[in-house]
């Protein structure tokens, strides 16, 4: 019995151990339904062009990429219920048969003490006693057995409460379990609608790709012109700069320390270009070649530091403001700005505002932040460095 109820009592242990599993993931959930409404706030706010554009395309790409995680999310947390729910009828079954057998017990017991109450009253059992040690050792047994019956008396309320504990457990799942399945249908329901909307607003895009593929060589030539001038001017401050001091060198150290754990450089928002060459989105022969990443983020929204660090450069390119924050021999780049909060020489801190990002009312009402990491006069690939 004592090794049975030792099982048992492992079993209750292991119980939070999985619902933290389904806390997790129904966590996650949340922290992706959170990225949907911020697509669907920027998607919301290129509605009065009604057009496809690219912009569009990127954001609904982006918007199915998170849906199809949320999806195989919520797969994982039905999967874990499943397996809980399979665990909770296990231990009940369990304990059913711990019940039959100690009601069984109990059962033998009593009639046992009722035959040997027809044959002889316990008080004249105590009497009849040949010697008073015999007398003892029978009201020792007859305290060691009353006490007996009293125990098998709370084992069986004990495991009948423990049937009830795993059906209350086992419905409340079977409730996770439906709520969950609902949730599912219904994003996959979404899922397909935005597919739909993808197909038809690529075949759109397509149908406009000379003046697409013009727009694109515009904008590939203001980049260009952007990075070049934040190259010249890295360049520039790295000649100046060739022997850090022993505080530029902590901040590197702690920077570098820092890597895949730094903070985005927006509050919310997502990556909607990332470093080094790609596929265009919509022309398949088109590469693009980008020198840092592209961060969407909701009109009105800052550019924040990802570190501590010292503002060495504050200058106006293509009619927007860059804004270049040293960090020992790491250096950060947020541009196009609309308007900054910080000057050259401020010191800074980490999430620290430094200044609103452009909306393009041209390009869809799309705010974008283009963020570069150098190190010394190289560049880095931001996305290694941010958290994920």
């Amino acid at each position: 019995m004592t090794i049975r109820l030792i099982l048992y009592a492992l079993c209750l242990l292991a119980m939070p151990m999985a619902a933290q599993s389904v806390k997790d993931l129904q966590r996650q959930q949340r922290e992706l339904q959170q990225q949907l409404e911020q697509t669907a706030q920027m998607l919301k706010e290129t509605q009065k062009n009604e057009t496809a554009t690219e912009n569009k395309l990127n954001l609904l790409n982006n918007d199915i990429k998170t849906r199809k995680k949320l999806i195989k999310n919520i797969q994982g947390e039905i999967n874990a219920l499943n397996s809980e729910m399979g665990t909770l009828r296990q231990k009940r079954s369990t304990l059913q048969q711990e019940l039959e057998a100690a009601k069984a017990d109990y059962a033998r017991l009593v009639r046992e003490t009722h035959y040997a109450d027809m044959q002889q009253s316990p008080l004249l059992f105590l009497l009849s006693a040949e010697d008073f040690q015999q007398l003892i050792r029978r009201v020792q047994y007859m305290q060691q057995f009353a006490a007996y019956r009293k125990e098998q008396v709370k084992r069986i309320q004990a495991l009948q409460a423990g049937i009830d504990e795993q059906n209350a457990l086992l419905e409340d799942r079977k409730q996770d379990r439906s709520t969950a399945l609902r949730s599912q249908k219904r994003e996959q329901e979404k899922l397909s609608r935005d597919e739909r909307k993808q197909k038809d607003m690529l075949n759109q895009l397509q149908r406009q790709e000379k003046d697409l593929l013009a727009k694109q060589k515009e904008q590939q030539k203001k980049v260009d012109a952007l990075n070049k001038q934040i190259e010249d001017m890295i360049a520039k401050q790295v000649r100046s700069t060739s022997t850090l001091t022993k505080e530029q060198q902590l901040i590197a150290g702690g920077f570098e320390a820092n890597q895949g754990r730094l903070p985005w450089p927006v509050e919310k928002g997502y990556i909607s270009g990332y470093f080094g060459r790609h596929q265009h989105p919509v022309h398949a022969h088109v590469t693009i070649n980008n020198k840092g990443i592209y961060l969407q983020t909701t009109s009105g929204a800052n550019a924040r530091a990802i570190y501590e660090g010292e503002v060495t450069s504050c200058a106006q390119i293509n009619g927007a403001y860059a804004v270049i924050v040293q960090h020992g021999n790491y250096r950060t780049v947020y541009s196009p700005l609309k308007k900054i909060y910080v000057k050259q020489g401020d010191k800074v801190s980490a999430k620290q505002a430094i200044g609103e990002i452009v909306t393009n009312t041209a390009e869809d009402n799309k705010t974008e932040l283009y963020f570069q990491i150098y190190q010394d006069r190289t560049l880095q690939n931001p996305g290694l460095w941010l958290a994920q």
